[in-house]
């Protein structure tokens, strides 16, 4: 009997199916990506928006993104290491969870991979229809762009960057890509500190906030489409795995120990 045959979830997938799913998951980020520039130039709505957005947390009583920022201010390696989280984390996270899975639990791949594919292209349609400007470029009320301040910036000047829409706040696929990170990894793996992959989604939240790229509500709407996406294939979930055995005590260990208790 082969590993393969012992095991179908190790089995390794040969070189023309990876490159094959390469493809698709390099098509489908650059379709978000051209997506996202062709929902550009509504700024003047982006901006009436984002004023909504603002408006509707005060009255909601969330916790100001200014307050959260300025917990930072006083600390420049806490907010270096935040905008570098912002910068270098997302993609390459993504992207490393996503390979170990096609390679250790194809089950598993397949069914993230389709998550975060009907999350992307759920969360494009949101760009489209609410264009949002993030809260660093709300004047009035605190807010500053830390990447632009402190460095390392992902974006340019909104005027002369044509390479990424800054205008596609809502959601927060920063957000929603890290949970859907979290959830697959505790699905595959499994064991008693699994819930520990939700710091991952955790500190994506704080890092979004706090470097004025996202709202609050952007990260409540990417957590919703998420929900919603792992609800539409609920019925494509994998099997968790299985617990390992406990094992089983010998009932020869210690004979002569049981021996001497008897006769005593």
């Amino acid at each position: 009997m082969t590993v393969a045959e012992r095991s179908p979830e190790v089995a390794r997938p040969g070189l023309l199916s990876a490159l094959r799913e390469l493809a698709l998951v390099a098509a489908l980020f650059m379709v978000y990506k051209v997506g996202r520039l062709a929902a550009d130039g509504h700024v003047d709505e982006a901006f009436r928006n984002a004023r909504t957005v603002w408006d509707v947390e005060r009255w909601l009583r969330l916790p100001s993104e200014v307050s959260v920022q300025h917990a930072l201010l006083d600390w420049r390696a806490l907010i270096e290491v935040a905008n570098t989280y912002y910068a270098y984390v997302h993609f390459p996270a993504t992207a490393a969870c996503l390979i170990w899975l096609y390679l250790y639990r194809p089950a598993h791949y397949r069914w993230t991979r389709n998550v975060l594919t009907l999350l992307t292209g759920t969360a494009l349609l949101v760009h489209f229809v609410i264009p949002l400007a993030p809260p660093r470029m709300l004047t009035g009320t605190g807010m500053l762009d830390l990447g632009h301040v402190y460095g390392p910036a992902v974006y340019g000047d909104p005027q002369t960057d044509h390479l990424s829409n800054q205008y596609a706040a809502m959601p927060s696929l920063h957000f929603g890509w890290a949970l859907v990170v979290a959830v697959a990894l505790m699905t595959a793996i499994g064991g008693r500190h699994r819930a520990l992959w939700l710091l991952h989604p955790a500190i994506t939240l704080l890092v979004i906030v706090a470097t004025g790229n996202h709202y609050w509500l952007d990260a409540m709407a990417a957590a919703l489409l998420t929900a919603g996406a792992y609800r539409l294939l609920r019925a494509h979930r994998p099997a968790d795995p299985e617990p390992a055995p406990i094992p089983r005590q010998r009932t020869d260990e210690f004979p002569c120990r049981r021996r001497s208790a008897v006769h005593d």
